[in-house]
């Protein structure tokens, strides 16, 4: 059994979880995002994918990778710094796949997998069989609304979000929108990363593992935080106000003279600021306007002033001048635009991913992912490697299985 390592690993060459192995047997997003993200942390994750068809995202295209072998970008952006090996888990046979499979859970420090509930035990890589003969293992299933009544429910992103009530306080008013990335399981992901940390750090007090659960439908709720808390108040259900606070104005898009711009007015100094440079400083004092509660209950009237003078001139113009008044404001951009503007402020959002997939040898190198948001001060992330491609490392992982427990 693998055990978290006991030197100080901190300084240039320290990474925050060296020596913590991952087995996972997780698809598609959720699971895949956490166990990345304890890959970047400096764990070993190894990933268990079917023979012949690995995790369903691979061939989630297009787009598709330009350097080989071709698997879906959407694949990529989660599975960068792991090992595979392709595991028949029906394989019963003595030594079989199965087997091999157990004997990397029993080895490792943390276990993920986001398969139907009930679907491990069947297995025989259920919590109960693997902390019988790995009692500080950590355990994390990802489903979509629970173990319990909820078990038989599919749990997809879309559909949470639908019955979630995301949908509904998302885009235009009166009709319900999904984001426009997979946001809940996005969450959810980080949300099991957050608990296996947790109990990774509660682990080396007490020397014991720990089962945990987390559900997309719960990640989904916790997530609304104050338009959850509104409902929960009131009674009352928020609906979709596009891209408009429920409780501040003016905090919304705004049109200018060519482009809109996103414009935070988070209380009333601001404000004032914002109608100085708009050039009508009388605003701020009109009772209509002066107090962050009028503005909300006059908002068509405050937006429909607010463009009209907006309109004189470029988006650009206006963010530089709000930007110097200390008024918080953007211009509307794409994905391209904000990793644009990460490099410029010097925030590094893209990770070199450096060398070729081995079975991709000869190939040109993946250079450009969005890394992982954490910066450390004494510690550093792992250095990446690319995303792996199906069974990349099944002779490695498969001798390494049938050596004795050494790590």
């Amino acid at each position: 059994m693998a055990g978290v390592s006991d030197h100080d690993d901190r300084g240039a060459a320290g990474r925050p979880l060296d020596g913590v192995l991952v087995a996972d047997f997780s698809r598609v997003l959720a699971g895949p995002l956490a166990t990345m993200t304890l890959a970047d942390l400096g764990a070993r994750v190894i990933k268990v994918e079917r023979p012949g068809v690995g995790d369903e995202t691979r061939s989630w295209g297009p787009p598709y990778s330009t350097h080989p072998p071709a698997a879906s970008t959407y694949f990529e952006s989660i599975n960068r710094t792991k090992e595979s090996v392709a595991l028949d888990l029906g394989d019963t046979s003595e030594g079989g796949d199965r087997a091999l499979a157990f004997e990397l859970a029993r080895r490792a420090d943390v276990v993920i997998s986001n398969f139907k509930p009930g679907t491990m035990d069947r297995l025989g890589l259920g919590y109960d069989h693997l902390c019988a003969v790995n009692p500080a293992v950590i355990y994390c299933e990802i489903n979509g609304f629970g173990s319990g009544a909820g078990a038989d429910l599919l749990g997809y992103d879309f559909v949470v979000q639908a019955v979630g009530g995301l949908m509904s306080i998302t885009g235009a008013p009166g009709e319900p929108t999904k984001a426009g990335v997979a946001l809940v399981d996005v969450l959810t992901g980080k949300d099991a990363t957050i608990g296996i940390l947790a109990a990774l750090a509660a682990r080396a007090r007490t020397g014991r593992g720990e089962r945990i659960e987390v559900s997309l439908l719960t990640s989904s709720l916790a997530a609304m935080v104050n338009q959850g808390q509104a409902a929960l108040e009131t009674g009352r259900a928020p609906s979709g106000l596009g891209n408009r606070h429920p409780s501040i104005a003016p905090y919304e898009t705004l049109h200018c003279k060519d482009a809109l711009i996103a414009v935070a007015c988070g209380n009333d100094g601001q404000f004032a600021r914002m109608a100085t440079v708009l050039g009508d400083a009388a605003l701020s004092a009109d009772p209509d306007y002066a107090t962050n509660a009028a503005r909300v209950g006059h908002r068509e009237a405050l937006v429909e002033r607010l463009e009209a003078l907006l309109s004189i001139d470029t988006a650009d113009a206006w963010v530089g001048a709000l930007t110097a008044a200390d008024v918080p404001a953007g211009r509307v951009g794409t994905i391209l635009d904000g990793v644009a503007l990460a490099e410029r402020l010097g925030l590094d959002p893209v990770v070199d991913v450096s060398g070729t997939s081995g079975a991709a040898s000869g190939g040109p190198p993946r250079t450009r992912q969005l890394r992982h948001p954490v910066r450390w001060n004494a510690y550093r992330t792992a250095d990446p490697s690319p995303p792996p491609a199906l069974g990349e490392h099944d002779a490695a992982v498969r001798a390494w299985l049938r050596q004795p427990d050494v790590r």
